[in-house]
């Protein structure tokens, strides 16, 4: 299948956090400001995260997973630093190297098992 291409353009006027927020600029901040009240370009100031009905409709666009306001960070994945992906492949292999031995063992005796099932099977 396709890999799906992202809209360059959402991505030019948002800038996504670490933590998956979305920060953004309201529209018509910018410019014409002199027409606009100052109770109007104050509330265009104040929150520059997307709300979560809002970050939901870019995931769509984007094709990424995000995280809203309401959600907390332990909903969000965490890269392991090094030492915690040392740690983890050194549990791995010292698990693996004490289940080969019991793994054969149980490999061998298996067919064993089927081959006297087939017999007593045809006995009966």
């Amino acid at each position: 299948m396709p890999k799906h291409k992202s809209r360059k353009s959402i991505l030019k006027r948002v800038r996504i956090s670490k933590t998956g927020m979305v920060r953004h600029r309201t529209a018509g901040h910018k410019h014409l400001r002199s027409g606009k009240g100052g109770k109007r370009l104050r509330q265009m100031r104040s929150d520059p995260f997307m709300s979560n009905p809002e970050a939901k409709r870019l995931e769509k666009i984007l094709f990424r997973r995000l995280r809203g306001r309401a959600q907390d960070r332990a909903t969000l994945r965490r890269s392991p630093t090094p030492a915690e992906r040392r740690a983890a492949v050194e549990a791995k292999a010292a698990a693996k190297a004490g289940s080969k031995g019991g793994a054969k063992t149980a490999v061998k005796a298996a067919p064993k098992a089927k081959a006297g099932a087939k017999v007593a099977a045809k006995k009966d």
